[in-house]
């Protein structure tokens, strides 16, 4: 029937001459073909649906914002949260448009610039450094000597501890009469494209901010008394963006860190501003780190509104390998799903030591003793700098036998004490946690505890006392995102303001291929190359 169609068809004359096999195989091809673009547009579509969403997402957030920021406020707060609020969405509101610019087409060359405000001259008082750009070469292409006939000034603001400068970035114009034509050195790239803040003022406010503890009113305060009050809603709008242009490398540092065999997790509780009803909520950040026994260091953390454990799993995704933590629920689901748990001697510890201080327990003191020798054997294998097997061995020849005595001794204790006492709590934890608190001692890999991460946290509990809590969730993860690299940094040896202030100078140019250079376990064999 189909070879009579097509008999009964009229064909353009460049086909007349093929055979019903060799038609039938073109039309397949032809198929085969629109079949591929069909698929290709069917992708395209679903970008672009994704974006719609996003924009749409980003619209709605920034509204809802702007209204928070700008609108009439019921409720009022006290005038410190007050500036902290507002602060907060200054900088949300930055990061916000900032990520709307990164998801909308780049518009028509012929499309006019958008009108900003014009900004106000820098104080001529401050002391300015001249640097020029100039071709490499003033000959142009047609061979004729080109005349300079003119320039374009550029000044950045900068900022060392105390002191304000300015770095006017002088361009030279060449032009060749001849053929008409116009040479410029290119403009160097930014963070924030257009603003007059140097890489050197945005790291300072970063750390100042998330490393200090620092809130961006004091900060406006000390910058006043060095001679430039710059504006609390112009200094939120810069850490807005940077936190928008810093978030791909702690996207690369999270993949680096599911590389790894062995993770531990932590969470600490953080208060999170509800703006409606003027009070805060408990909301949690979590901390992720790479094996205290791994070469390479690195923390991320995760900012989320509550503690609950689908946070852990999608954080950690596909992710199988070992993690340390302490006995949250939160974590039980991805033990069972095939994590391997290993549990924190420390926090095993610690129970009878509060047990001890606070009754002079002498089955505390035992236990104490018992756990005093693993660390003893655990510090003998620090301080020759084991290697994993070498590890591993020390561990079963010394550890495990002090493991099993106090196991033993432990199970005998309980058949003593009375059901509810604190004496039975601080036991029953040890021994029903009792293959997680050893797993340490056939994994070289895995350390005694969880102190490792938990130290990486202190940081944040400290700066909880200044910054009170987070605006919002968004400026939550902004401050895991820059918390995440500048303990990062700190971790490699690094000066967190140098890292931060070479990162930003080369983040505009550097290729998203190339993104691993700037990870701070990366960074200093890159910077001395």
């Amino acid at each position: 029937m189909g070879d009579g169609i097509l008999q009964g068809m009229s064909a353009p004359a460049h086909l007349t001459h093929l055979s019903v096999t060799e038609l039938h195989a073109l039309i397949a091809q032809q198929s085969s073909v629109i079949a591929g673009k069909d698929l290709a547009l069917a992708s395209k579509d679903q970008e672009l649906h994704w974006r719609q969403t996003r924009i749409e997402q980003l619209t709605h957030e920034l509204a809802l914002h702007r209204r928070a920021r700008f609108g009439v406020k019921a409720e009022s707060l006290p005038l410190e949260q007050a500036r902290l609020f507002d602060e907060t969405l200054d900088a949300d509101l930055a990061a916000m448009e900032a990520e709307l610019e990164q998801l909308k087409p780049a518009a028509p060359l012929d499309t006019p610039a958008k009108q900003r405000p014009k900004r106000a001259p820098l104080p001529e008082a401050l002391p300015r450094t001249e640097i020029h750009h100039e071709p490499d070469s003033t000959t142009c292409a047609c061979g004729c000597q080109m005349t300079r006939i003119g320039e374009d000034v550029a000044e950045k603001l900068d900022y060392t501890p105390g002191v304000f400068t300015v770095e006017r970035h002088i361009r030279g114009k060449w032009a060749c009469k001849p053929c008409q034509r116009l040479t410029q050195a290119p403009v160097p790239a930014h963070v924030i494209d257009k603003g007059i803040p140097t890489a050197g003022l945005l790291s300072h406010v970063l750390i100042a901010k998330y490393a200090d503890h620092l809130p961006l009113y004091r900060q406006e305060a000390i910058f006043a008394r060095a001679g430039l009050a710059i504006p609390r809603s112009t200094l939120s709008q810069w850490v807005g963006q940077c936190g928008v242009a810093l978030q791909p490398l702690v996207d690369a540092l999270r993949a680096v860190m599911l590389d790894h065999p062995v993770l531990h997790a932590d969470e600490t509780p953080v208060a999170l501003l509800e703006p409606g009803a003027g009070k805060t909520r408990r909301a949690y950040l979590w901390s992720y780190s790479i094996g205290a026994f791994e070469s390479v260091k690195a923390v991320v953390y995760d900012f989320a509104e509550s503690r609950a454990g689908k946070h852990a799993q999608a954080f950690l995704g596909a992710w199988r390998g070992t993690l340390v933590c302490d006995d949250y629920a939160g974590y039980k689901a991805l033990i069972a799903q095939g994590v391997q748990e290993a549990g924190c001697m420390a926090h095993a510890r610690r129970k009878f030591f509060e047990l001890h201080s606070a009754h002079k327990s002498q089955i505390a003191a035992e236990a104490l003793n018992y756990f005093g020798q693993l660390y003893e054997v655990e510090r003998a294998c620090a301080s020759r700098a084991e290697r994993p097997d070498a590890r591993r061995q020390i561990r079963q020849e010394k550890a495990r036998p002090i493991a099993e005595a106090l196991h033993a001794w432990l199970r005998m204790q309980r058949q003593r004490v009375p059901n509810g006492s604190g004496t039975a709590a601080a036991i029953d934890y040890s021994l029903k946690r009792w293959a997680a608190l050893t797993h340490y001692l056939t994994d070289a890999q895995v350390p005694i505890d969880n102190n490792w991460i938990e130290n990486q946290i202190r940081p944040i509990a400290l700066g909880r006392k200044n910054w009170l809590f987070a605006g919002s969730l968004r400026a939550g993860q902004r401050a895991a995102t820059i918390m995440s690299l500048i303990q990062s940094a700190k971790l490699n040896g690094h000066d967190p303001y140098l890292y931060l202030k070479d990162v930003l100078t080369r983040l505009p140019t550097q290729p998203n291929s190339r993104i691993d250079e700037l990870l701070p376990h990366r960074w200093q064999a890159q910077a001395s190359a």
